[in-house]
Order: structure tokens, then sequence, then C-alpha cells
């Protein structure tokens, strides 16, 4: 391999992104993924080409899509001889898919792909417990009617207790909105504080979709035409009067209002070299130039489970001799406001930087009106496989605008790890 060529973002289609249990409740991630595919396939007039490759994935997927990636490639137009392959790093996955794909460019391997996610939470793997199938795979292999019915008899109603899946952590068994709510108290991040993000996060994406920047990017799903949870008249008064969702001690700050909600959708970007670009007279936006992920010990060490995105900007930086404020736009992963909001104050923290990122000052505060300028998590959803995607056609389409620059991307994922990337343009 000779990384030696830039990898270019030439664009990106998603899906509207929709509360769960609602407009797509009958649409899998199948479905979802195809319709980006398709969107991009129409938009870049890629019918009937062979593409490099296609990374996807999904967070929460049910069995029969173990080939997510390439099924959803095979309905989408393109070139049935284009490869593709399943990827997952729980809300990091498309970033880290973009990721992959990138390097494949810079390595000369391939010239041009695919990178996405997808996530319905409308189409839950409803299960059996693993005891249920273990008796039936004993009395598969029981010899004799006789066998297989004494087998059988040793059903008991708990073998039949449908299992549905969570959004929590197994080795804590808490969810993520019960890890932030122990990161805020341990920051100090007020109520109001989280409120205000909520609020231009809100306000940000209402202006962005008066203003016409998203119309380019989405594709018409099940009727719908633009995300479902922009609220251009809420307030931070509103806000106030949402009752907590997780800490119900009277001691809670997250809300409904300022933590993501559960969300169906999907996304794909295009990627090329440049002499692809050129040859197909297609426009990169942007470039990506670096990505770094990182981890945290939140079972031993109690470190906050949403915090890795810390190191792994911190180590982004250094490895491209960046400070923080080196940026023009920041694309902060809104998880829930408190998660953004305790990341902001531990780069300002001297002491939390020397013991959990080992630098020797700190990182610095950012311009926060430089951040999620468009809107984030918090007003335009978060389909966990997708929203790494989002994240980079919005800074691809933000550097192309302004003409030049450099983008900030961080996202926080569950299993305490986080992951970050730089575009240039």
């Amino acid at each position: 391999m000779n990384l030696n060529r830039r990898a270019a973002i030439l664009g990106g289609q998603r899906t509207p992104f929709v509360k769960s249990f609602t407009s797509y409740q009958k649409l899998t991630n199948q479905d979802l993924m195809t319709a980006a595919l398709s969107g991009l396939v129409s938009h870049f007039r890629l019918k009937g080409q062979r593409l490099g490759d296609v990374a996807l994935g999904s967070v929460i997927k049910n069995s029969s899509d173990w080939n997510l990636a390439r099924e959803s490639v095979l309905g989408c137009g393109l070139d049935a001889h284009t490869p593709a392959y399943d990827v997952q790093r729980a809300c990091g996955t498309s970033l880290e898919t973009a990721w992959q794909i990138g390097l494949k460019i810079s390595a000369g391997q391939i010239d041009v792909g695919i990178a996405g996610g997808s996530d319905t939470n409308s189409d839950l793997p409803v299960m059996l417990p693993r005891k249920f199938a273990r008796v039936l795979l004993d009395a598969r292999n029981a010899k004799g009617m006789a066998a297989k019915l004494k087998v059988f008899s040793s059903f008991r109603p708990h073998h039949f207790k449908l299992q549905f899946p969570g959004v929590v952590e197994p080795r804590t068994g808490l969810s993520m909105g019960d890890h932030c709510e122990k990161m805020v108290k341990e920051w100090k991040i007020s109520r109001r504080d989280q409120d205000e993000l909520a609020y231009r996060s809100h306000q940000n994406a209402a202006k962005a979709y008066a203003e016409g920047f998203f119309a380019d990017q989405l594709c018409e799903v099940a009727g719908i035409k633009k995300d479902g949870f922009v609220r251009a008249d809420t307030s931070v008064e509103k806000l106030a009067k949402l009752k907590p969702a997780f800490d119900f001690s009277g001691a809670g700050t997250l809300t409904a209002g300022n933590s993501t909600p559960l969300t169906d959708g999907a996304a794909a970007v295009l990627m090329s070299s440049e002499d692809y670009a050129k040859q197909k007279n297609l426009k990169p936006l942007a470039f990506l130039k670096d990505v770094e992920v990182a981890a945290v010990d939140f079972v031993e060490a109690g470190e906050g489970l949403l915090m890795a995105p810390t190191i792994a900007v911190s180590r982004l930086l250094d490895r491209n001799q960046l400070k923080l404020q080196d940026f023009d736009f920041y694309e902060i992963h809104e998880a829930f406001a408190g998660q953004v909001l305790c990341t902001l104050r531990a780069w300002e923290s001297t002491d939390y930087c020397k013991s959990k990122i080992q630098r020797n000052e700190a990182l610095g505060s950012i311009d926060l009106l430089k951040m999620n300028i468009k809107g984030g998590s918090l007003a335009i959803g978060h389909p966990f496989g997708a929203t790494g995607a989002r994240t980079v056609m919005t800074m691809a389409k933000l550097l192309d605008q302004k003409g030049s620059g450099r983008g900030l991307i961080s996202i926080c994922t569950g299993g305490g790890m986080g992951i970050a990337a730089i575009l240039e343009r």
C-alpha cells in the first residue's frame, strides 16, 4: 500500500430521519439502506456502474440482516459486480465506514466507494431466550420420537418469555442516559445549560431547512420528505417543563428534550480519488484527512461512558500538529446535550487533560458559533448507524460552501468508545 492519494467526499444522500415506531414502522434496515443508496445512485447517475467497494453498517440488526450491505447494494441500481461488506462500531459505525473506504482510496486499492449506515428501532429483533433454542437443538439431535418428546417436556414458562433489545450497556445494565446522568453530575452540568444547547440545535436545524441546506441531501421515503424532529417553535422555557427521562430521584436533568430521540433512518456518502472525480466531472466537496478512535474504562475505572471522544480528538490533533481551535466548523454528535457539555468542559480542564489524556495543558475551548451550525442529533435525530455519514456529508458541504477550511467531527459511541475525524477543503 502507498497512502499518497487524497480521499474526496463527493456528497451524500440520506433518508429523512423520523421517530421510531411511526412513519417507517413497516420498513426494515435493508429497506432504508437501499433507499439511501438508491438516492445516491440517482443523484450521481451511478446506475449500472461497478464501484470499488461499499462499506455499510447497522447497530440493531435482525439475524436476516447478516449480509445487509451486499443485499442493499443488489437492490439500489449499481452493477451487481459491486462488492459490499458490513461494519459495526456502535454510533460511530458510518464514520468508521468512511474511514475504511477512505483508506482504500488513499492506498490506491480502489478509485471510488460508498460509506454509510442505517438503523431502525421499528424493526426490532424480538427473540426468545437462548435456552429455548438449546431445547430445540437438543430435540433435533435426539434419536427417536420418545427421546424428542422427553426433551420437549423440559420446556418451562420462562423459556417462552420474549426478549426485546435495549440500548443498555451489557456490563453495567445501565442505559446511555443513566451513564450520562452520572457524567453531568460529575461535571456539574446544569439543566439550563443542557436545554439551551438543545434549543440552539433546533434553531440551527430550522434555519438550515429554511435556507434549503438539506434539499440536495434528502431522498423521499414512504412519502416523507424532511426530518421529523426539528422544532422551530421550541424554546428554553418549553424544554424546561419536560420531566427527567432517566433519573427520577429529583436530581435528574436529562429529559426527552435534551436527549436524542429513538430514530429510524439511513445515510450514504460517495467517496473517490481526485482522478476519478475529474474523469467523471464530479466536484470534491472536501477531503478526509485523518481519523482516530479511542476507548475509556467505564466499568472498572469508572470513567465516563461517553467521554472517549476527548481522547480520540487529542490524539488526532497531536498527529496532525493542530490545536483544538484550528477549525472552521465542529460537528459534535449530540447523543445528549449533557454529553456534549461534559466533553467541552473536559477539554477546558487542565486536571482532566493531564490525568486522562496525558497532556501537559488543557486543549481549551471552542467557538460555539462554529459548532453544529446546521443543527445536531438533538434536532435532526440519531439513527445509530447513520449519524456518522450524516455528519460527514454536512461537514463536507459546509467546507465546500466556504470554499476552504478545516472541520472536526467527534462522535461518542456505546461501549465507552469514541471516533473523531478531520475533513479539509
